[in-house]
């Protein structure tokens, strides 16, 4: 069995990022993952993720999104392939932007103006004419901001794949990792479930849900959290379209709601929860079923928001699991005990929109280097009482 450089365990956007800047570097690099690529269960497995700037008051989390929808619009070019959707952003609330509240809508708008962007006000009444779709009655202000929409996700780790390939990455599909193989608390490759035996100087797990499981030791810092998404079959599709819809939130960090314009394939409209949840104990064999609690809901706000797809048929419903730390950063560090181990985890929700930038971050990590934002998302101590830090994120009570 070929000797790797790195072998990266996970192929969902924290694993084939890093390998393709691994593969620049002239690395050898394998990566295994426990089904086809994009897995069925990947987090980033589906037909859209929201690409966004904008995080409340967090200017770093903003600042990494900005750089990353450059090279999202370089990949488009890159690939001959429209991958990324700028649709623009939606942010709606139900409290006046001005408020003292500093709401995360308010903080959002008020950094965009601060770092030299452009977003567009949005009363109740630009509301009505611009985006017919939405009650205008039930939001007292928001804003739009051009820059920012959606990928394709699914197609997008797909073609990422391919490129790894070309530049020279060995991938294995129907791998599951087992066990990592270490000797004297150093990696020496890892055993898979299918009875294969990967020999590697250092191991990097992006392995998503079973982050935790593949290395114990993050057990107390990581949870995996499943969120209902929901594809609707519009009747009247032409409501859906840019530039009368576009990506939204509404009121998110009170309600959790977000939704997608009409997909130009599948041809509906995803309207997902960014915190209503239940936790997946074990991410292999627990159900992933969106409730009947999650379809009635779901059915609330669509007669409140956006009563045109209120009665329209959910063709299609499924849980994205998310692999939550507990203050909802990033974990990508190399272990501090065991050599030649790094992590590359903790998406918590937002890992798909910095893809552009993950990759290069883990890769510098695992050199045994340091990238411009990887300080934060270092190996730490949680207490177990912190909170989920993300402004958007809806907190149930």
């Amino acid at each position: 069995m070929k000797q790797y450089d790195f072998l990266i365990l996970g192929a969902g956007i924290f694993g084939i990022t890093t390998a393709i800047e691994l593969c620049k570097k002239k690395y050898a690099v394998g990566i295994i993952n426990p089904d086809t690529i994009p897995h069925p269960l990947a987090e980033s497995t589906d037909i859209s993720k929201i690409i966004r700037i904008e995080y409340g008051t967090d200017e770093e989390y903003m600042d990494m999104a900005a750089e990353c929808i450059t090279i999202w619009r370089e990949w488009n070019q890159f690939f001959s392939d429209k991958l990324y959707h700028e649709t623009g952003f939606l942010l709606l609330t139900n409290t006046p932007l001005d408020t003292e509240s500093k709401s995360f809508e308010a903080s959002s708008y008020y950094n965009l103006l601060k770092k030299g962007f452009h977003p567009e006000r949005v009363k109740p009444e630009d509301l009505a004419k611009r985006f017919p779709a939405i009650n205008h009655h039930l939001y007292a202000d928001g804003f739009y901001h051009a820059v920012g929409g959606y990928a394709e996700s699914g197609r997008v780790v797909e073609t990422l794949t391919k490129y790894a390939i070309r530049l020279g990455a060995d991938v294995y599909e129907g791998q599951t990792a087992e066990e990592i193989i270490i000797t004297n608390f150093k990696v020496e490759g890892v055993k898979t479930r299918e009875g294969k035996k990967f020999s590697a100087g250092q191991v990097i797990v992006c392995a998503g849900n079973l982050t935790p499981f593949l290395v114990p030791d993050l057990k107390p810092y990581m949870k995996i959290t499943g969120h209902p998404v929901f594809h609707i079959k519009p009747g009247r599709p032409e409501l859906f379209t840019k530039p009368g819809f576009s990506v939204f939130a509404a009121d998110i960090s009170n309600t959790g709601w977000y939704g997608f314009p009409l997909h130009p394939k599948e041809k509906i409209v995803k309207i997902a929860n960014h915190g209503i949840s239940v936790e997946i104990k074990d991410p292999e064999h627990d159900e992933r079923v969106v409730y009947e609690k999650d379809i009635d809901r779901l059915k609330k706000f669509l007669k409140e928001s956006i009563p045109a797809l209120a009665s329209d048929p959910i063709v299609y419903t499924r849980r994205c699991c998310y692999t939550d730390t507990l203050d909802g950063h990033f974990w990508i560090d190399n272990h501090p005990e065991i050599r030649g181990l790094t992590i590359g985890s903790g998406g918590s929700g937002h890992g798909f929109k910095m893809g552009p930038v993950l990759g290069e971050m883990i890769a510098a990590v695992a050199e045994g280097g340091t990238h411009k934002w990887s300080s934060r998302y270092r190996w730490r101590h949680i207490d177990g009482k912190i909170k989920i830090q993300e402004e958007a994120r809806f907190k149930e009570k």
